[in-house]
């Protein structure tokens, strides 16, 4: 079923959610407990959480992504120097004056890249919600250990 043909169970309780973009993690347990109870209940609030936390996760790739693409940026102009004889023949500019925009510019984009991770970082839950599916894959891949390697994991 879709998110849109679907109805919340309890409207007031999925108006709450919505508000706090289903984003239960900085509640006290008490009242999580109840949130949590409404998730399992209800499909259309459900789908809504994990929409909203996989547009948080992609979120926090493409600044990273962004973030890495501008220090390869830096690390080529850095020890290749490509656009030297380009920029001398085909354009007439000044080489090193060239060299210095491209740089000042990765610099910039490195800058507001890096800005704008940790303002993602920062208003989203992805840390909390990916510490959370790190810590469930671990209790899986434990699960599936061998009792002796457990055995020394507990020393």
């Amino acid at each position: 079923m879709s998110m849109t043909r679907t109805r919340c169970t309890d409207l007031v309780v999925g108006a709450i959610l919505a508000s706090w973009r289903y984003d239960i993690s900085g509640i006290s347990p008490e009242m999580r407990r109840d949130y949590e109870q409404h998730f399992v209940e209800c499909a259309r609030c459900s789908a809504r959480q994990k929409f909203h936390r996989s547009l948080d996760v992609t979120l926090a790739a493409l600044t990273s992504v962004s973030a890495l693409f501008f220090l390869f940026a830096l690390a080529v102009l850095k020890h290749i120097k490509p656009l030297e004889h380009m920029a001398f023949k085909t354009f007439g500019l000044d080489i090193e004056d060239t060299y210095h925009m491209l740089f000042s510019a990765g610099i910039a984009g490195l800058c507001f890249s890096v800005i704008a991770l940790a303002l993602v970082l920062t208003a989203t839950p992805v840390p909390a919600y990916l510490g959370g599916i790190a810590s469930e894959r671990a209790k899986l891949i434990e699960q599936r250990l061998p009792a002796a390697i457990r055995s020394l994991r507990l020393r």
